[in-house]
């Protein structure tokens, strides 16, 4: 079975061939968001054109999914006009095949509920962070989507009830203003102004002012993952997202679990996702396949 995959984010489209859930050929192209959701669904369009021989299609895209009907619910401005492409009426009417779509962190935790970290659990969340916090929530190898396919935005957890009250903004005080990357880098700046990635700040560590305030954006992490961890009562939290790979990260976040989760809770697993830029491709591939198997 081949299978023909996209991971859509706002810098790059990944895309590549699953034959039988082996990951073959994987190229990358600028997204050119800039240009507008329909300037992306033509590309992706393009792309498949350029095929042959595949049985379905699966899509891991930046955005709200509502993933039974394919399309994005709603994306900001990041992608200008990508709020309504309808990527599975037009492709299975074009190319003939059953297409699936997934938002990119529900689709990256699929792939890890099936390959990577989460075999082992039945139900596990799964958080990533980067320029934001993404999150899902997988039950037995299924996505949790809420209502309206818009479930488990963790980043929108309030941790600094002051900032959001005097805010403007719906993230204002919110769990990703904190933990993220772009919190980390934020809080670093105003004391190294030339640590400006995560990269470079990991890569100072010897410096006492960048420790202490890493350990900082470590109790950040904590707050959200302590709230979630006493809501849904998880085995496992999957944290997934480039800075997660720094292993001192978990190293913290296990010394801190007993000050922040309540004994009865302290048995959940937090560890790091296994698969790295290939977790969401992977997860469309499932998808696509579970597809046509139904078919």
């Amino acid at each position: 079975m081949n299978n023909l995959v996209f991971d859509i984010g706002g810098t790059s489209i990944k895309y590549g061939v699953c034959e039988d859930s082996r990951l073959t050929g994987i190229n990358e192209i600028p997204t050119n968001a800039s240009k507008g959701g329909a300037h992306i669904l033509e590309t992706v369009i393009s792309l498949i054109r350029s095929q042959s021989d595949y049985d379905a299609i699966g899509i891991s895209t930046a955005g709200q999914v509502h993933a039974k009907e394919g399309y994005i619910i709603y994306a900001n401005q990041n992608i200008p006009n990508y709020t309504g492409i309808r990527f599975k009426d037009t492709l299975e009417e074009l190319f003939h095949v059953p297409v699936a779509v997934e938002n990119d962190v529900n689709a990256a935790a699929l792939g890890e509920a099936i390959y990577g970290s989460g075999r082992d659990y039945e139900q596990f969340l799964m958080l990533t962070y980067g320029t934001g916090v993404g999150g899902a929530v997988i039950t037995n190898k299924e996505v949790f989507h809420g209502s309206s396919y818009s479930a488990s935005e963790f980043g929108a957890i309030i941790t600094h009830s002051d900032a959001r009250l005097a805010g403007s903004d719906f993230f204002d005080g919110c769990y990703e203003k904190y933990a993220s990357t772009t919190g980390l880098v934020q809080m670093v700046t105003q004391y190294r102004p030339k640590l400006d990635t995560g990269r470079k700040i990991f890569d100072n560590l010897s410096d006492d002012t960048v420790m202490e305030i890493l350990d900082k954006w470590v109790d950040e992490i904590m707050l959200g993952l302590s709230t979630l961890t006493h809501i849904y009562n998880p085995s496992c939290i999957i944290l997934g997202g480039g800075i997660m790979t720094q292993p001192l990260i978990l190293q913290k976040i296990e010394k801190k679990k007993s000050h922040f989760i309540m004994p009865n809770f302290a048995h959940v697993h937090i560890i790091a996702a296994a698969l790295g830029n290939s977790a969401g491709i992977l997860g469309a591939n499932y998808l696509a396949a579970q597809l046509l198997e139904r078919r």
